[in-house]
């Protein structure tokens, strides 16, 4: 298959990638020789102890972090041949960012909030592509409002119209739900599923929680910064179960 097939079919692909902390006998390394494909359209969780290098490896794959060897690619696009400039241009226009805390600007309305990437990259705003996004996250009735108005479940809900908005090419998601209690979690992880299946979105999610990973379409572990095992539209007790296991491995 050549390169351009690759590039076309896959979201994002890790090769070899090493993320090293420190120097010498203080080195630790998060991330050790993980090589990954992520198809376009699909849903990934990942899942591993504390220390296991999910966070390293949300980072890496979305050009927040460099990694030590090894390369990243977004599309066809090699984050590592990137200046700093560009890659904060690619992350701006390209990557859509959800996080459990989630970093709305209290003085701008929802609708400010969600086009924000957009005015910060000089772009116009799509008007049917935002009516389209904010009517599937259930914002409609909230435009104007500030997210000091707003439960935490409605606030997350901006948080991913706003990655959603910028039509990008990955949505990296860490944590999303850790801050909300179990209801309003599978709302956001249920919207999360309806993006992937209605707008073809590629989306990475980090979690610790077993029912959040079963959304996903795939289930990545990691252990000690390496890839440890993988499962398919696992059930939550099957997730759980396997990540009793991961100490063994």
């Amino acid at each position: 298959m050549s390169e351009t097939m690759i590039s076309e079919a896959t979201a994002v692909r890790l090769a070899d990638v090493s993320k090293v902390y420190g120097r010498g006998g203080a080195a630790v390394t998060a991330l050790d020789q993980v090589s990954i494909t992520l198809a376009r359209g699909s849903f990934t969780a990942v899942m591993g102890p504390s220390g296991s290098g999910k966070s390293t490896f949300l980072h890496c794959a979305a050009g927040l972090d460099r990694p030590t060897s090894g390369n990243v690619w977004l599309g066809s696009t090699d984050l590592s041949s990137l200046k700093e400039t560009a890659l904060t241009a690619l992350r701006r226009e390209r990557v859509g960012f959800v996080f459990q805390a989630y970093n709305l600007l209290p003085a701008l309305t929802v609708e400010q909030n969600i086009t924000l990437p957009l005015r910060l990259s000089g772009r116009a705003v799509e008007r049917d592509w935002l009516r389209e996004v904010v009517a599937n996250v259930g914002l409609g009735d909230r435009l104007t409002h500030l997210p000091s108005e707003l439960s935490g479940g409605q606030q997350q809900r901006v948080a991913i119209a706003r990655a959603l908005v910028t039509r990008p090419d990955v949505m990296f998601a860490d944590e999303p739900t850790g801050a909300l209690d179990t209801r309003t979690g599978k709302q956001v992880l249920g919207l999360l599923r309806t993006v992937v299946t209605r707008f073809g979105q590629t989306v990475l999610m980090v979690t610790h929680d077993p029912v959040a990973a079963s959304y996903a379409d795939r289930v990545v572990f990691l252990a000690d910064g390496r890839l440890a095992d993988e499962l398919y539209q696992p059930s939550p007790e099957v997730v759980a179960e396997r990540m009793t296991r991961l100490g063994e491995w």
